[in-house]
């Protein structure tokens, strides 16, 4: 299926989708809690749905209730099959951790750019602490069990290995030091996990050079509301700013999330923005460019690089080099794409150079099965003459099921082809 997507005056209202982040971690952490949780407002996403499947083959139960997930958890058993983590990333970090408290070989798999992403300062990391780990044609075997007091990882290619490391360590009998040897990249993600622990009731506790885990601790059931995802909000905030008026409900001003940011750099931009209590509304106006470090929000540097194509002056976005380890080489792919739409943009180890404003043309882009490279290549294409084509136009769903149907209601000129 491809997407066609032609100028658009945009101008409507749609709600926050969940948070994907928030989803991955809830599922799990009630996973592992003992007794039942209630998960309200849970994400329905491909790479979601490949956690709840691993999940349950770990011994959870989990039912859909209407937009409720009930899961019971606290009982761990070793899967007989392997564990098909799809292209979720998520999923496979931190379920390697899971694995790693279980003595039984446990094999993980996924689609051909899974299986290219980075995976070894993990397995390192939990082989330092004496767990069996090794890559093979079938794809990852984990075997525990995880008796490590201390273990070293890098911090500049995933939050996700941090994150992965404090979920499991605190179910092992004894405290576990994770000593982090670069400068931690996406943070704000570590920190929705701690947040998250303790709201299970497992805390662990930031150290001067990584984080302290106790041993023997246990997740505790409990009902948790997954918050507005202001992740997948930024392309729609986005698209107001350069293509007319929108307004998006559903984000706390309070969350902890990283990509409220979008925020403060839409301002930084000088959009005409507008947050009251839980809405955020953003108004066509004139964008000058900025300079953006996206080390700790890296998912809003395709959609931030579509904004920088339509302000005057030059914009530079930083700090993102782990950003070749996405999906796809995220800083490579939008670049490709806005390059072929006419942006004077220009690629960078860390990031990117536009100068701008651009007029931009539609053509074809090729997201390289990458969501967020879909997503902002919609958006561009709201303000592109002519129609843009996107092949492999259903990679949307992997964090945002309801794409199409959320921007065709605030007025997207764009449909499915063959």
């Amino acid at each position: 299926m491809k997407l066609q997507v032609k100028p658009s005056e945009i101008n409507g209202t749609m709600t926050a989708p969940p948070s994907k982040s928030c989803t991955h971690r809830a599922i799990v952490l009630a996973s592992l809690a003992k007794g039942t949780s209630k998960i309200e407002k849970a994400l329905r996403s491909r790479d979601t749905l490949a956690t709840m499947h691993a999940m349950e083959a770990f011994g959870a139960s989990i039912k859909e209730d209407g937009e409720t997930l009930v899961i019971r958890g606290g009982r761990l058993k070793s899967p007989i099959n392997p564990i098909d983590c799809l292209n979720s990333g998520t999923t496979l970090r931190l379920c390697c951790g899971i694995a790693s408290l279980l003595d039984n070989n446990i094999t993980f798999t996924g689609d051909d750019s899974l299986k290219g992403r980075p995976m070894k300062p993990l397995l390192n990391a939990f082989t330092e602490m004496g767990v069996y780990c090794t890559s093979t044609s079938q794809g990852i075997i984990i075997r525990g069990p995880n008796n490590g007091r201390w273990t070293h990882i890098r911090g500049d290619v995933s939050s996700q290995f941090i994150s992965s490391l404090l979920i499991s360590s605190a179910l092992k009998p004894r405290d576990t030091d994770v000593v982090i040897t670069s400068p931690l990249v996406s943070k704000p993600y570590v920190n929705i996990t701690v947040n998250m622990m303790s709201q299970f009731g497992v805390k662990c506790a930031e150290t001067k050079d990584g984080y302290r885990i106790m041993g023997g601790q246990s997740y505790r059931s409990r009902d948790y509301t997954v918050p507005g995802d202001y992740s997948s909000a930024a392309f729609a905030l986005v698209a107001g700013a350069i293509s007319g008026k929108v307004t998006v409900t559903g984000l706390n001003p309070n969350d902890i999330q990283g990509d409220k940011a979008i925020i403060d750099f839409l301002r930084e931009f000088g959009a005409d923005i507008d947050v009251c209590g839980d809405a955020v509304t953003v108004k066509k106006s004139e964008l000058k460019g900025i300079n953006a470090d996206v080390g700790g929000c890296p998912d809003l540097f395709p959609i931030l690089a579509v904004l920088g194509t339509q302000a005057e002056g030059e914009t530079v976005l930083y700090n993102a080099a782990h950003l070749k380890h996405k999906e796809s080489d995220r800083i490579a792919s939008v670049v490709a794409f806005l390059k072929n739409m006419g942006a004077n943009i220009e690629e960078r180890d860390d990031g990117c150079i536009i100068k701008g404003k651009n007029s931009l043309t539609g053509c074809v882009v090729n997201p390289n099965g990458d969501h967020r490279i879909l997503m902002a290549a919609v958006v561009a294409a709201t303000v592109a003459s002519g129609k843009t084509i996107i092949t492999d136009g259903g990679c949307y769903d992997v964090s945002y099921p309801a794409f199409i149907r959320d921007f065709k209601s605030l007025g997207v000129d764009l449909e499915e082809v063959e």
